[in-house]
């Protein structure tokens, strides 16, 4: 364990005392490698964000064993502050708990609060062993703003004075998923900015938007193949943001064609398709086209096999989860967009593919989902029940209207079909893409009611069964945060674009804040399918010729909503391996989980169903008892093959989270 996980766990001994109070302004225990060191000392986290809500949870679940003599959930329960007025806090808590502080600027002394705390977590670790070898004194603002760049990013703008210098350093970055700050972007824009030949780039954008920097190469790359007589289709992608203007790279520079040749391979650029005889050209330039079905095949495989090659383990972060399957959503698009014959050419290595990926994951979880409900939803939500305190923070932070559209069933493959759609027939609407986790198990009564209420299903455990609950509990959440009935909407079923004029009517109301959106189309073609889920990537290119996403998209726009795109779960191909023995007995008869109300009856399922599995999910009722099918198999009559969800299985867990916009 590092020096700084050693550093905030010392603070907590759970043979001290059972209820502790920890002051963490900056949230530093909300970080998953500090949350599962804490749980493996014995604690659970609980934050303090509704007092009605944890009083409930720590009255039935902690306080009522202990006073029992009992163990409880856990040997010690942290109430989670996030602040530093402790006294503010219930006097039986206070009576009762031992008392904590961590804070950023007891942890960094040497450091300047104000740049430190605009850090993400996941630079936390690194940045306290920097200061232990190298911050021998205390630093100014300045000096810690290039003090993290320097030993944290491994950037001094100082010796950036080529244009080479600069592409080199962003496509690192951002293909390391190290996008920088604000507060360092603008920094190193500002001293970027006194160069001459830098002046006309968006400099900060470039450093802290991937998205930016992604739709800015990919149009020069366009223009570098024009220029040398290469003309095609563009296979993906809205042309870069109008006030980049023209922006040439140096891609034949060896440290840039290296990183770019990779982003091809994983889905992040899109390759130009070319048809007749090409004109001369480098040799290393003909990833970025496609000629043939074989080059497109050629692409495919072998972006399998550097997904195969860099697949997170038990021990990576939820980021790098999140990060392998918006890639993985990449490829199997692709995959999904070959012909038939080539298609079938590649599908053991994309089962080979699936069948490792799932088995990490599934090793995984069992250690560290059980974290994701509590990290902090600041930058954007880990999982789908911190959308609406996510959608929150951004009206407070002057989006005052909102519009979340979740596509029932939507998996991160399919999103890409259909952003790549939308790149065709509405060049003009932008994306910034992102993914979180869906609730486990990845049903629609579970995961999706955790979206409209904001809650974990836990706290639902009255309704878990049904989504008929979801226009009420979408519309407290919004009244617990301000607004007012007739300033909150919810509409589900919506599928048609003779829907959509009923739709827009209700939207275009005056006082209305936030809109809530259920297009259900994607999982009625789900249901229904009958040829698997390549079937399924023909069905929603034919939606998508409808028009249907993007007027729904434009209309959405054009009334002054932010636009924020999710889906409760996803979906994989499986085949039957025979229904449990109790299946009667069942509460919820899914293809991929049973759900149970007893130990007794998902035991004895668990024993007929030898191909399956128990895992505890922390955040379900304690009654709420799910069987997994493994691997990607499905109670159903055995052979049988289906498109189903529910389980754990990387299509299924992990769902995009976009932020659509326009282009000005």
């Amino acid at each position: 364990m590092s020096a700084w996980i050693d550093r905030i766990l010392k603070e907590f001994t759970a043979d001290l005392a059972r209820l502790w109070i920890a002051a963490d302004p900056d949230d530093v225990l909300l970080d998953e490698r500090v949350l599962s060191g804490l749980r493996d000392r014995g604690f659970e986290l609980l934050p303090f964000e509704d007092s009605v809500v944890f009083r409930a949870e720590y009255e039935e679940r902690y306080r009522a064993a202990w006073d029992l003599g009992q163990s409880g959930p856990s040997k010690a329960l942290i109430l989670h502050l996030r602040g530093t007025h402790v006294g503010d806090l219930p006097w039986d808590y206070l009576s009762r708990a031992r008392r904590a502080s961590v804070s950023l600027a007891n942890l960094f002394p040497n450091l300047s609060y104000t740049v430190v705390r605009q850090i993400g977590p996941e630079h936390h670790d690194a940045l306290y062993a920097a200061q232990a070898k190298y911050a021998s004194q205390p630093l100014g603002e300045s000096a810690t703003k290039e003090f993290i760049l320097t030993h944290i990013f491994r950037i001094s703008p100082h010796l950036i004075s080529r244009v080479e210098d600069l592409w080199r350093e962003l496509l690192r970055l951002h293909y390391g998923e190290q996008a920088l700050p604000a507060v360092l972007g603008d920094h190193v824009a500002k001293v970027l900015g006194e160069n001459p030949a830098f002046q006309y780039l968006p400099l900060r954008e470039l450093f802290c938007s991937k998205a930016t920097l992604l739709r800015v190469v990919q149009e020069a790359w366009y223009r570098y193949l024009s220029d040398r007589g290469v003309d095609g289709t563009r296979t993906a992608e809205p042309p870069a943001p109008e006030f980049v203007g023209r922006v040439d790279l140096p891609f034949e520079h060896p440290d840039v064609r290296v990183i770019v040749d990779s982003m091809f391979l994983d889905g992040l650029l899109h390759p130009l398709a070319v048809r007749g005889v090409l004109p001369k050209i480098p040799e290393w330039a003909k990833v970025g086209i496609i000629q043939d079905p074989l080059a497109l095949r050629n692409l495919v495989y072998e972006g399998i096999k550097s997904l195969h090659q860099t697949l997170p383990t038990s021990e990576s972060s939820f980021r790098e989860w999140v990060n392998t399957a918006r890639k993985f959503g990449e490829v199997l698009a692709r995959f999904h967009a070959l012909d038939s014959v080539r298609a079938e050419g590649l599908r053991a290595a994309i089962a080979d593919l699936q069948t490792s990926a799932d088995e990490s994951l599934r090793q995984w979880t069992g250690k560290h989902y059980a974290d994701l409900p509590s990290l902090p939803v600041a930058k954007g939500p880990v999982m789908v029940h911190h959308i609406p305190r996510y959608l929150s923070m951004r009206r407070t932070a002057g989006e005052y209207k909102i519009a979340l559209v979740v596509f029932d069933g939507l998996a991160i493959d399919q999103w890409v079909q259909i952003r790549e759609a939308l790149a065709k027939r509405a060049p003009k609407i932008a994306f910034d893409e992102a993914a979180c986790f869906a609730w486990l198990p990845t049903l629609t009564s579970v995961s999706r009611q955790a979206i409209f209420s904001g809650l974990k299903p836990r706290e639902f455990g009255d309704t878990i069964e049904s989504t008929g609950s979801e226009p009420s509990q979408w519309l407290r959440f919004w009244q617990d945060h301000g607004l007012r009935a007739n300033e909150v909407l919810y509409r589900k079923g919506i599928k048609r674009n003779d829907q959509l004029g009923d739709v827009c009517a209700a939207l275009s109301s005056p006082p209305l804040k936030v809109a809530g959106l259920v297009v259900d189309t994607v999982d009625e073609i789900v249901h229904g399918a009958v040829l698997g889920r390549r079937g399924i990537a023909a069905q929603i290119a034919s939606w998508c010729e409808s028009g249907f996403v993007d007027r729904l998209f434009g209309s959405l726009l054009s009334m002054g909503f932010n636009v924020y795109v999710t889906a409760d779960h996803g979906n994989v191909e499986a085949v039957g391996q025979g229904r449990p023995k109790q299946g009667l007995a069942a509460e919820m008869r899914g293809e991929r989980v049973r759900t149970y109300r007893s130990e007794t009856l998902v035991v004895e399922s668990a024993v007929s169903s030898p191909v399956s599995f128990r895992l505890d999910v922390a955040g379900l009722p304690a009654n709420f008892l799910p069987l997994f099918a493994g691997g990607r198999t499905a109670f159903m009559p055995e052979g049988e093959q289906a498109v189903v969800h529910g389980g754990i299985a990387v299509e299924e867990l992990i769902v995009p989270f976009i932020k659509v916009g326009s282009e000005r």
